[in-house]
């Protein structure tokens, strides 16, 4: 990483020892965030025999940090105009340890969701606005090495959240979970006083209607879905409804007022909108193949959770080796050319799984497992500078905000289309054939990102022409 601290004359960004210091703090608390998203999951049996509740009412400590993040995305991006991105980032980080320390004092289920609940207001807060301060501290010439980076970070917690977890627990009782981000919000509390940019907001009117329809918005939506699984219940449809009038609604909103939570605008930018479904498809896709290979080697290949961890983790290995190297790749090619190659080498990883044996052995797995993380890797950072630099420096915020909100829409989107497809509403088939469902529908997803990433190369050739 030492070329993200070389230093040229008409460098924008911050001089290479500050750049170092804010890289630092940004990388720790987009570890935590991430960390906290996945550490509890293997700790949820344990939860709920201790707290005395249901495995489905458990589910509940890990769903309310996802939808609240999603729900929360775009107004904090909004408000970052009005009070400063600097000033937003710092409260997200603060609410997030204070939070921290609540669950881990936390003695019923419902006290446990509420500070969850605050917890994933707190990481929306750092991972909707981590991007645009990357854009404030590097130069732009490397602004896609180090957003690799960030994609890096987010692979590492993705891939030590299960293993620390049980480390943890070994070692004492689930509110160690939480604890553990008390030195680490300490510790990146103080970079981020100390050597983030401070940037001052502008005073704008900030929009409280469109706020809430963006939140009924993505939770009715994805709710909704989530629904569709159970059976005998309408839940489904009071949940897509609220979540269609209120996204028609915002729209509408946002078209009518002078300072609005989201300028439309932005998206008659075509590398801007491009990257943004593109986006969002991969996401969806991602998602439903991540979920569906533990319960694809669990389930039918017959291997023990442990097994099955270390099998799935050259996954998000192969993405934090991948992903700085693709950042690297897209400051000197186009971005576009990247995203596709990697979209291809993912489509053909989670192909390759859908194909598996039942008597496949453990190194045939993994490298299927590994192909999936690489493409996906070579995707991500370059999928992610196309959309951060297609628009002004001063729009950093709202591009941050949109990516953030499309990650998080898609992961949660595709969460609810495995639950979906593996409750067996869809068709009535075998567990095994259930599952090649769930990973036929992310191929479909994986193709449609990859008919508009290809598109993009169409256009730019006809750029070219044009000039």
């Amino acid at each position: 990483m030492k070329h993200l601290l070389s230093s040229k004359p008409d460098d924008d960004g911050l001089p290479p020892r500050a750049r170092a210091l804010a890289m630092a703090a940004l990388m720790l608390c987009s570890l935590m965030a991430v960390l906290d998203m996945n550490i509890v999951n293997v700790a949820l049996p344990t939860i709920a025999e201790t707290l005395d509740v249901s495995s489905s009412d458990a589910i509940w400590i890990v769903n309310v940090y996802q939808l609240t993040g999603a729900a929360a995305i775009l107004t904090f991006a909004a408000l970052s105009y009005r009070i400063g991105a600097w000033r937003i980032y710092i409260g997200g980080l603060i609410v997030f340890v204070a939070s921290s320390l609540g669950c881990a004092l936390s003695n019923s289920l419902t006290t446990l969701i509420v500070f969850r609940a605050f917890q994933g207001l707190g990481a929306a807060a750092m991972m909707s606005l981590g991007p645009a301060l990357y854009r404030s501290v590097f130069p732009s010439r490397l602004l896609g090495s180090a957003l690799g980076v960030s994609s890096m970070v987010v692979a590492t917690g993705v891939a030590a959240g299960p293993t620390l977890g049980g480390v943890l627990l070994a070692l004492g009782d689930w509110p160690l979970l939480f604890l553990i981000n008390l030195p680490m919000g300490a510790a990146a509390l103080v970079l981020t006083l100390r050597y983030l940019p401070r940037s001052e907001g502008n005073g704008a009117p900030f929009d409280v209607l469109g706020a809430v329809l963006s939140a009924l918005m993505l939770g009715g939506l994805v709710i909704g879905v989530d629904e569709l699984r159970r059976e005998g219940s309408m839940g489904w449809a009071v949940y897509l409804t609220v979540g269609f009038i209120a996204g028609a609604a915002f729209i509408r909103r946002q078209q009518q007022i002078d300072y609005p939570l989201l300028p439309l605008g932005i998206f008659r930018q075509a590398r801007f909108s491009m990257a943004a479904v593109t986006s969002f498809f991969a996401w969806v896709s991602q998602s439903m193949a991540f979920l569906s290979v533990p319960f694809l080697l669990q389930s039918e290949l017959g291997y023990t959770p442990l097994e099955s961890a270390l099998l799935f983790t050259p996954w998000p290995l192969a993405i934090m080796f991948t992903a700085p190297r693709a950042g690297r790749l897209a400051d000197r090619f186009s971005p576009p050319l990247v995203c596709t190659g990697g979209i291809i080498v993912f489509i053909a990883g989670v192909i390759a799984l859908a194909t598996l044996s039942p008597s496949a052995p453990m190194w045939d797995v993994a490298w299927r497992t590994a192909l999936c993380g690489f493409g996906f890797g070579l995707y991500q950072s370059p999928n992610n500078r196309e959309l951060m630099g297609s628009l002004p420096r001063a729009q950093s915020g709202t591009a941050a905000g949109v990516m953030a909100s499309v990650r998080t829409f898609g992961q949660s989107l595709g969460a609810a289309l495995v639950a979906l497809a593996l409750s067996g509403i869809i068709i009535e088939t075998s567990h095994a054939g259930l599952i090649t469902l769930a990973l036929n529908v992310a191929i479909v997803a994986a193709l449609i990102a990859l008919a508009l990433s290809a598109s993009r190369l169409t256009r730019a050739r006809a750029l070219v022409d044009n000039e």
